[in-house]
Parts: C-alpha cells; structure tokens; sequence
C-alpha cells in the first residue's frame, strides 16, 4: 500500500485532511518525484514519503510528521471478494476433477461429459417419476418389478444423455457465451458436430433396445416422448417458461411406467402423478436457472427465473403446493396406505425447505438446492413402496 500527501494552503497557514482510519486497498504506483530531489523518510511511519511536487513554498522539515491521508482508486474490497467469490462459484464445479478425467481412458472422456455421465442428478431426476409409477402400478402387498425397474433406470441414464446431447447441439453457440456452460465438449471445440450427431445415433439406438422389451402400447407412448426431447431446447428462445416444456419432457416416465406395468393407463392415478411431477420440475429447474439468469439476459434466452424475478419464491411456493397436492390425489385415487401419506408429508417438508431458504443470488446454494431434490423423489417414492406394501 502507498500513500501520498494532501494539502490545501490557506492564507493564515496549512490545513490538512485527518488520516483514514480504514485500511484501503491502494495503487503501488510512486507519486512522481519533482527534479533533483531525494524521498525523505518520516520516522513515525515506515513508508517511503515524497517531496511535495507542488513548489517550493513548503519546508520539507514543517510537514516531516504530519498525518497521511489514504485515497484508494481500486474497487473496494468488498466488491472485489463478490466477483471473487462469484467467479470461483462458477468455476469450481468445472475445474474440479471428475471420475471420467480420473478412469476413463483419454477419447471416451469427452463423449462421457457430454452425456453428463459425471452429473448423475439429472438421471435421478428423470427416473424417480418412472418409479414412482412402475411402483403404484404394483398388485397390492407386492414388491414392484424389478425388472422393470432395471430397464427404466437404464432407459433414464440413455435418454438422459442423449437430451444433454440434443441440447448441446443446438445451443453450442450460446453455451460458449455462459460461464456454466462454455467448457462443455461442443460448446469447446473437444467434439464436432458430427461427433455429437454419431453419439446421439448410438444412444438413442441403445435406447431403442430398452423400449422393443416393453409392450406395443408402452412402445408408442415411449416413443412420442422424442418429440418433447427434441423440442425442448428450442423453447428458451421462445417462451419465457421452458421449465413447465422440461417437466413435461422429464415426467413423462409417470404415464410410461404404469402402461409398461399393466398395458393401459388410468388416467386418475397417473395423470395427477404426472402433473405433480411437473409442478415439482417447474420447482427445481426455476431455481436452477436463477445460476444463469445474468448470462441469460446478455445472450437473450428466457426462462422462469427471469419471468419470476423478485416474486420467485412466491411462485414455487405454488408450484409446490400444486405438486404436493397432485400426489396426494394420485394416492388416494389408488387407495393406496397410510404410509405413503406419512411419507408424503416428509417430501412436502423437504421441498418447503429447499424452496423458503434458497439463495436465489448465489449459484452455489441454487445449484446444493436443486441437487438436494433426489432426496425429495426418494420420499415419494418409499411412501408409494410401503403404501403398497401396507395396503
């Protein structure tokens, strides 16, 4: 820190400015020396002090001792510590190192980060819903199909990927203009357009094996989702709710599990339960957008959390009650136990916590907030087991 000397001359002597107190951040750029003059050294104080440059009218020996005045031209430190802080947010989660850059041999590194194989919540996210139904479809007294599961849990890791695929495709350039998304694999130049068009090819194919196992009904019904996987990237340039498209994308497991189950769908039980995962999608994904709604608003992209703004929190509290409340009416249109309602009361509490003490300006917290919502589908979907169980 340097400082210098201010003074103002006045006819009846000098007066000078008092010494700051609060320690500032300052230049280290030396006052500049006048012509044949020596830095004189102030015994109080171990900074090196110039000469007044202003004329020679000043004795050097009358202001040997006075106070210093500090004048900082940097953005203060508390501004500074929030870009710091906000830069290292968002930067964190892409610099750290991963189990693909740890064990994944060098050409399969990109192609696995491109399906988002090191961020499994969006799996999670897409399966519980086909759990939830796979399981409330089950006889009552009885554990739900496991098979069944197994194929659904492997559907959701492929269509999952093959979703953040289609979305990297088509937004490679504006992901190079957002901090969160500018390292991802298209986006930075690590795999071609191409690439990532082979890699779809391979996933959906994979995915295609998964959907001849299930029934002719479940294998229509499946297959009309791709219309809502293909689609829902394109709906931030166009509406301001893309997270209401997304949960009808994410959920669409709700209705395909229970017709995998049972061949049909009745529309009491699984419609509510769709519905309510759509409500709790618009929950999740409006909090997870608040991390790029600055980004947003520079590229022009839209979503919820720019529509909401101040008023977010007041929106997902009705969202969540909506979700909550579909639940509850899937349930009871199954007539399924009272565990699942002991459960479901859990979930709610879960989600009125995520929802009441998010902070919405800090990406850290949006990002523990969204991530925690695995724990809300596991809920539900332990209250739809032991409400079948105990029915």
């Amino acid at each position: 820190m340097s400082s210098f000397w201010l003074s103002r001359v006045s006819r009846n002597g000098r007066r000078f400015l008092k010494p700051s107190l609060i320690p500032l951040r300052c230049s280290n750029k030396p006052f500049p020396l006048p012509p044949n003059s020596n830095p004189i050294i102030n015994p109080n104080l171990t900074t090196f002090l110039n000469p007044h440059p202003w004329g020679s009218n000043f004795n050097e020996n009358s202001f040997r001792y006075l106070p210093v005045a500090s004048i900082c031209t940097t953005p203060s430190a508390s501004g500074v510590d929030k870009d710091k802080d906000k830069n290292e947010e968002t930067s964190s989660s892409s610099n750290k190192l991963s189990w693909i850059d740890l064990y994944l041999p060098t050409r399969a590194r990109a192609y696995a980060k491109l399906a988002r194989l090191d961020k499994p919540i969006g799996t999670w996210l897409l399966a519980w819903p086909c759990m939830w139904s796979i399981t409330m479809a089950a006889s009552p007294g009885h554990l739900p199909d496991f098979k069944m599961m197994t194929l659904f849990g492997c559907g959701a890791l492929l269509l999952r990927g093959a979703g953040c695929t289609v979305n990297d495709l088509l937004d490679r350039d504006i992901d190079t203009m957002v901090e969160r998304t500018k390292s991802r694999p298209v986006a930075s130049g690590l795999l071609t357009p191409f690439q990532g068009l082979c890699f779809l090819g391979f996933q959906l194919l994979l995915g295609l094996g998964i959907l001849l196992q299930l029934n002719n009904y479940s294998r229509v019904l499946g297959a009309s989702s791709l219309l809502l996987v293909f689609s829902y990237p394109l709906m931030k340039r166009f509406t301001f709710w893309p997270q209401a498209y997304l949960g009808l994308t994410f959920n669409w497991g709700a209705l395909l599990g229970w017709a995998a189950v049972r061949g049909n769908l009745d529309p009491a039980v699984v419609f509510p339960m769709y519905i309510s995962g759509v409500f709790w999608t618009l929950v999740y994904d409006t909090i997870y957008a608040h991390q790029d709604k600055e980004d947003d608003l520079k590229v022009g992209v839209k979503s919820t959390a720019l529509r909401f703004g101040d008023s977010t929190k007041e929106w997902i509290t009705g969202f969540g009650i909506a979700c909550i409340s579909s639940l509850a009416l899937s349930g009871f249109n199954a007539g399924i136990g009272w565990p699942y309602y002991a459960f479901l009361a859990a979930a709610s509490g879960h989600l009125g916590w995520q929802m009441w003490t998010v902070d919405l300006s800090s990406r850290a917290d949006c990002n523990r907030k969204f991530v925690s919502n695995k724990w809300f589908g596991a809920l539900v979907f332990s209250g739809i087991l032991f409400g079948r169980l105990m029915q």
